[in-house]
């Protein structure tokens, strides 16, 4: 992570297909300045964002689940104003927004969303509806589409 309380991400093996351009880059990294400042009052994460086969590889080696998902988070606990970090699949990111008819980079703002506020503590599988109500409401603030909880509704 940056020792400047930003937030940081790594681009690793991406499908050539889905490599993102510079501008794309940029645009992610502005959410994730946006997500360290406003949802984890300036905490900085890393996001790898990656292929399937690394996230079924993470899933498999943390949570003992032997397929690709879209998200993982890992909260840093207290460690110096870093809040953990995220590993996301740009493939599943391009699978769900073409299933659900947006844009791979609104997908990929859906997951750190979602992953970020697993970060800070929340776990929707537990919650009686925190972090639903939370994503909702960052939602709409970033004028994001429908998120990860309410689309298991």
């Amino acid at each position: 992570m940056s020792s400047d309380g930003s937030s940081s991400f790594l681009f690793q093996a991406l499908p050539s297909r889905l490599r993102l351009s510079a501008g794309q880059r940029r645009e992610l990294q502005r959410f994730a300045s946006d997500l360290t400042e406003r949802v984890l009052n300036g905490r900085s994460f890393c996001c790898l964002l990656t292929n399937d086969r690394k996230l079924r590889q993470l899933n498999r080696e943390f949570l003992e689940h032997d397929y690709p998902t879209d998200v993982l988070s890992f909260p840093a606990g207290d460690s110096n104003g870093e809040a953990g970090e995220l590993a996301i699949s740009i493939e599943r990111a391009d699978e769900q927004a073409r299933q659900l008819e947006h844009s791979v980079l609104d997908e990929i703002r859906v997951l750190m969303l979602h992953g970020v506020l697993h970060l800070t503590g929340m776990d929707h599988e537990r919650d009686s509806g925190e972090m639903a109500r939370a994503e909702k409401k960052w939602r709409k603030e970033f004028g994001l589409p429908v998120t990860l909880i309410a689309r298991a509704r």
